[in-house]
Parts: C-alpha cells; sequence; structure tokens
C-alpha cells in the first residue's frame, strides 16, 4: 500500500483504542471466569461496534486528508492510487 507524504495524526483515537483494548482485556477475563455466553458474546459485539466505529473515523481521517491532499497536487497518479487503496480496503471489508 502506497503511504502519505503527509498522513493524518490518529493519536486522538489513543484514547478510544485504550477503551477497546479494555473491553477486550474484560473479554478475555470473562472467559476465564467462564461466564455466561451470552454475556460474553454480548461484550463481543460491543468491542466490534467500537472497532467498526473507530475503523469509520480513520477511514474518514484518510479521506479527509490523505486523498484530498493527493487531489491538491493534481497527480493523476496520486488520486487513483488513493481511490485504489480506498476500494480495495472497502471491497475486503464487503467480504467479512
Amino acid at each position: 500500500m502506497n503511504k502519505c507524504n503527509s498522513h493524518a495524526d490518529h493519536r486522538d483515537e489513543v484514547p478510544r483504542i485504550n477503551r477497546v483494548e479494555g473491553q477486550i482485556r474484560g473479554i478475555k477475563k470473562m472467559v476465564d471466569e467462564q461466564k455466561y455466553c451470552l454475556d460474553i458474546l454480548t461484550q463481543i459485539k460491543a468491542a466490534r461496534s467500537a472497532l467498526k466505529s473507530l475503523e469509520l473515523i480513520i477511514l474518514e481521517n484518510h479521506i479527509g486528508h490523505c486523498l484530498v491532499n493527493a487531489a491538491k497536487s493534481g497527480s493523476e497518479k496520486e488520486i487513483n492510487i488513493k481511490m485504489n487503496e480506498v476500494m480495495e480496503l472497502l471491497k475486503k471489508s464487503s467480504k467479512s
């Protein structure tokens, strides 16, 4: 995958990542403690939702920064590279 010369800053998302990490640790603890299946599944669903939200924020930042910068560069090649990256990611996501 091609990189942005000046990519979006994702450091603002670290607290969100920390929360997801805490959720995953909580799920592991629930499994270790043999909690009720549906309670574990509920927490897994919440963690997946939190990851999906993070994914969308990062994607929005990529489009708003990397793709926009490629467009501003005027380079048809760079624009196509960035568009193809996003399309490939979306195609992979739709298969899961």
